[in-house]
């Protein structure tokens, strides 16, 4: 599965918890959310997540990171 159209689906918020990252797309189409388990994107969970927002922002997305 890729990424939503980074057009249609501008702002990503990334959100984590002690399982999983969530990803929020949003954007003038509505909304859709993307779920990563922590136990696929391997070392530490902070780090990954604040790899996961560079590269969105990399990408193009607005990003955010949630709380």
């Amino acid at each position: 599965m890729g990424l939503p159209n980074v057009t249609r689906y501008p702002e990503a918020t990334v959100l984590r918890d002690e399982t999983s990252i969530l990803i929020l797309f949003g954007g003038p189409y509505g909304e859709q959310k993307m779920n990563v388990p922590l136990q696929y994107v391997g070392g530490d969970a902070e780090a990954a997540e604040l790899r996961l927002l560079a590269q969105l922002q990399q990408i193009g997305y607005s990003v955010r990171r949630g709380e």
